[in-house]
């Protein structure tokens, strides 16, 4: 039996799609994990296939000892997400993860019209390293371990997270719920 996911998903999660779809595929990722920006565009790909029946959730996971831009990448999308721009900042992090520096953060920040010395001052002041946390909280309570970690209507998929495994996975949870 596969873990299940705690907390489920709320009104502080970042969703995508609609929140009432029959599917939610919730990812556990850090901005920094080379196995998150390989699935970038896998889930982008399912969710352009199965379109208004999945919803996606997105929280943060940074595995801060061994990806050291990974926790301030995360506060970043927390900040942009102040300003209706998580999913904008979360897909530039993902797509430009080789260069993931602190310089980085802060000219993508210019590029989404968000403000640089802003986001400088919030990272030096931790502003949003309490909602980080607590998504960190929240994966370990639900068993991750590691980035990324699926959960397909709160339940763990630990399965590979290759396109074919994920509609796979998701066409059985589907036909589970009309069931």
């Amino acid at each position: 039996m596969s873990a299940k996911l705690k907390p489920p998903v709320g009104a502080n999660d970042h969703e995508q799609g609609a929140a009432n779809a029959p599917i939610t595929v919730v990812e556990y990722g850090d901005y920094e994990c080379p196995h998150c920006a390989h699935a970038h565009p896998i889930v982008q790909r399912v969710e352009k296939h199965f379109g208004h029946r999945l919803c996606f959730v997105f929280r943060n996971f940074p595995l801060t000892q061994i990806h050291p831009h990974a926790e301030a990448a995360a506060q970043t999308t927390e900040f942009a997400a102040t300003q209706g721009k998580f999913w904008e900042m979360h897909d530039l992090l993902l797509e430009n993860q080789p260069r993931l520096n602190f310089a980085l953060l802060e000219t993508l920040a210019g590029e989404l019209d968000l403000d640089p010395v802003a986001l400088a001052a919030a990272l030096e002041s931790g502003e949003f390293a309490e909602r980080v946390r607590a998504d960190f909280a929240g994966g370990v309570r639900s068993g991750v371990n590691g980035t990324p970690t699926f959960f397909i209507n709160g339940q763990r998929h630990d399965g590979p997270f290759d396109y074919p495994a994920l509609v796979g996975a998701i066409n059985a949870a589907l036909a589970e719920s009309e069931s």
